[in-house]
Order: C-alpha cells, then sequence, then structure tokens
C-alpha cells in the first residue's frame, strides 16, 4: 500500500495515512465504537471465533519460525557446513551466523519479522494504552484507558490478532501479487471476527490494521531490497 513497484516507501503517503488513522480512532473513541461495537456484536458466530484461533498471534509466530528452521534445513541439505570451533566443540555462534545467512534472504524470513515486529510494536502499545477490553463494558459497564497497565483486561488497544494478522497477510500478498486480494480479504475478516465476538472495541483494530500494514512494507522496503 505504501510501496512503490521498484520497492521504495512512499514516506509521505505513510505520513498521511497514520494522521488519518490517528483521527478515525479519536473519532471512534469519542463516538462511533460503543455503538458499532453493539451492533457487531449482533454479528457473532462460530467461524469468528475459529478465525481467532487460526490467526491467533502465537499461532502466527511458532507457523512463521517452523517454516524458516525447514527452509534452513532443506539449504542446508545441499551444503554441508561444520559446526565447530578452533577447540573441537560445538559453536552455537557458528550455527547461529549460518542460520541467518541461509534464511536472510527468503520470503519466510520476511513474514517472520512482519510478524515478530508487529506483535512486538502491539505488545508495548497494549502497555501503554491501557485501554479497558469490552468485556468490561459489557459485565460492568466500565470502558476507558488506564495507563499503563499490565493487566490483560485493559490490554485491548490495538488487536493483537489484527496487528499481527495484516503484517502477515499484506507481507503475503507483497510476496505474492497474485493473491493479494485474498490475503487483503482474511486479513479484513480477521479484524470484523475481533469485534464480532467481543474482544475489541472497532478503532482497536482500526489501529492494529494500521500498524500491521504499515509494518509490513517497512519491513519488505528494509530487508526486501537487493
Amino acid at each position: 500500500m505504501f510501496l512503490t513497484s521498484d520497492n521504495n516507501l512512499k514516506w509521505a503517503k505513510l505520513g498521511w495515512a497514520a494522521i488519518i488513522t490517528g483521527l478515525v480512532v479519536l473519532l471512534g473513541i469519542v463516538w462511533f465504537d460503543k455503538p458499532l461495537f453493539l451492533f457487531m456484536r449482533n454479528l457473532d458466530c462460530g467461524l469468528w471465533r475459529v478465525m481467532g484461533d487460526v490467526f491467533d498471534d502465537k499461532v502466527w509466530f511458532f507457523a512463521a519460525l517452523i517454516t524458516l528452521i525447514v527452509f534452513y534445513m532443506k539449504k542446508s541439505a545441499q551444503a554441508k557446513i561444520k559446526f565447530r570451533n578452533d577447540k573441537n566443540k560445538f559453536s552455537l555462534r557458528v550455527l547461529l551466523g549460518d542460520f541467518y545467512v541461509k534464511i536472510k534472504d527468503s520470503y519466510a524470513f520476511l513474514i517472520f519479522c512482519s510478524i515478530v515486529s508487529a506483535g512486538a510494536l502491539a505488545s508495548v502499545l497494549k502497555v501503554l494504552i491501557g485501554r479497558a477490553r469490552p468485556v468490561l463494558f459489557e459485565g460492568v459497564g466500565v470502558s476507558g484507558f488506564f495507563p499503563p497497565s499490565f493487566d490483560w483486561v485493559f490490554h485491548s488497544m490495538p488487536s493483537g490478532h489484527t496487528t499481527v494478522s495484516f503484517a502477515g497477510l499484506v507481507m503475503i500478498g507483497l510476496l505474492a501479487p497474485r493473491y493479494k486480494a485474498i490475503t487483503w480479504t482474511l486479513a479484513t475478516l480477521v479484524a470484523v471476527s475481533r469485534v464480532a465476538v467481543g474482544a475489541h472495541w472497532p478503532t482497536d483494530v482500526v489501529l492494529g490494521a494500521f500498524i500491521g500494514m504499515a509494518l509490513a512494507d517497512i519491513v519488505k522496503w528494509a530487508l526486501g531490497r537487493k
């Protein structure tokens, strides 16, 4: 979305998108979050909960990590390497160095970096923002912000599922453009599901979606250049 065909980042476009996203989030907080949330709760169904399990940020992380390991093993099978130092002992440093050299130019590495950076940023923002999850609003009528907080119930913004899913799926769309429509549709459905099941406010997923897509583009720009 913010990349040119030759992998240059459109910083101005990214900046304007950040401003617009910020305004939408602020507008949602003071106006449409609660009514839209209550409306979308009527859409809750089993499918949304399955999507929440499938596109969980932990599932993303381990799936991407396993893919990297499999890719590395395949590359290593094609070229023998000695993982020993001068003292003829196992060298973890050599192993890690060889692992990085073999995977750094792979698509799997780009996807992994997008997911990890998105998950890390979302986790930090959750603590700093400290927004109460909708479950408190539905249960006892409590909403608002209580920063900083390390309690799960105050980690509503941004949506971790949405942030990581947009980061991973948008990156896949960048690497395989023919599937871009599918990946963007899946990412959007994940965002909708988080509100429908009552896990997040609408603006939580709006912010998460922006962060995820922006980080996918930034990672592709930073690491994907030849």
